[in-house]
């Protein structure tokens, strides 16, 4: 079985000028993101570009990421089948997005054009010989208003794969964007690991006394979005988790939004969870010095 590596996220315009230092910081990986639009970048010329910083480190491209609404706009979707042809250029095995949603109206509106949009999304990715992995991010939205993802939630998941049983279609998951709905996220990684093909790293901090004074519907932040190592997650668990399920993917830390470890801490917090997560995982693999057991 392959090292779970751990990798970074890192916004697409800024990536030739972040990945050497992420590089150096010991990231073993990186996922390259671009939200709602690619800010005019000609992603042949990116990927070469990274590709060239990266050459000879032993560090790649796990993901390219393009987080749009392909059921809303049609921008959006033209976008991301190129972001899907464009993936192969960074030596990327997954493409990371969201589901999509008719903003305003609840979840289950956008069935029918989840069903259409990602059935064709999916044998894109199939042809191309990459996975589409839905991040589990609502976006602020909820159930019966969403943003631009249906993808948040596993009543959702059950009928999105039912619709689109490709094996090219997965889930991006994070455990803190379930934490703020409350969810067990290792009852749900026990359950949906077989699905998930690719993991941001971050985490949350429930405030459970909160909760109970205040309630979950915006009037305080009762689950504060942390890097991890300071969250309550105890990654040791989503592991051996993922290894009992044969996960030989990536993990990568989503930063920038810890509210105490961002700004001039913002490293500080991410190669603390850097270290946190290879220690997590078990450090670095030993082979046996008496060959296999």
């Amino acid at each position: 079985m392959e090292q779970i590596r751990i990798g970074t996220c890192i916004p697409g315009t800024r990536a030739e000028a972040w990945v050497p230092h992420m590089v150096q910081a010991g990231f073993e990986c990186v996922a390259i993101n671009f939200h709602m639009s690619l800010e005019g970048t000609d992603l042949k010329e990116h990927a070469a570009r990274v590709k060239d910083l990266l050459d000879g480190t032993g560090v790649y491209v796990s993901t390219l990421g393009y987080y749009c609404n392909p059921l809303m706009y049609e921008e959006h979707k033209e976008t991301l089948k190129h972001v899907i042809r464009s993936a192969a250029a960074y030596g990327a095995a997954n493409v990371g997005t969201f589901a999509g949603a008719f903003e305003g109206e609840p979840v289950e509106a956008a069935y029918p054009k989840f069903k259409e949009v990602f059935t064709e999304l999916a044998a894109l990715a199939e042809d191309e010989g990459v996975r589409l992995v839905i991040e589990n991010c609502p976006m602020g939205g909820d159930w019966r208003h969403t943003t631009c993802n249906i993808g948040f939630n596993p009543k959702a998941w059950e009928q999105m794969f039912d619709m689109v049983p490709s094996q090219a279609l997965g889930l991006e998951w994070e455990p803190g964007h379930q934490q703020i709905q409350l969810i067990d996220p290792i009852e749900q990684l026990r359950e949906w690991a077989p699905k998930i093909y690719h993991i941001h790293g971050k985490d949350a901090s429930l405030d459970m006394a909160a909760v109970r004074r205040y309630g979950v519907l915006g009037a305080v932040d009762f689950a504060p979005q942390r890097t991890p190592g300071f969250g309550d997650m105890n990654w040791r668990d989503i592991f051996s988790i993922l290894r009992a399920n044969g996960y030989e993917g990536d993990v990568c830390v989503e930063g920038y939004h810890d509210p105490i470890y961002c700004g001039d801490w913002e490293m500080t917090g991410q190669l603390h969870a850097l270290s946190y997560l290879k220690w997590a995982r078990g450090g670095s693999f030993t082979p046996n010095p008496w060959g296999e057991a």
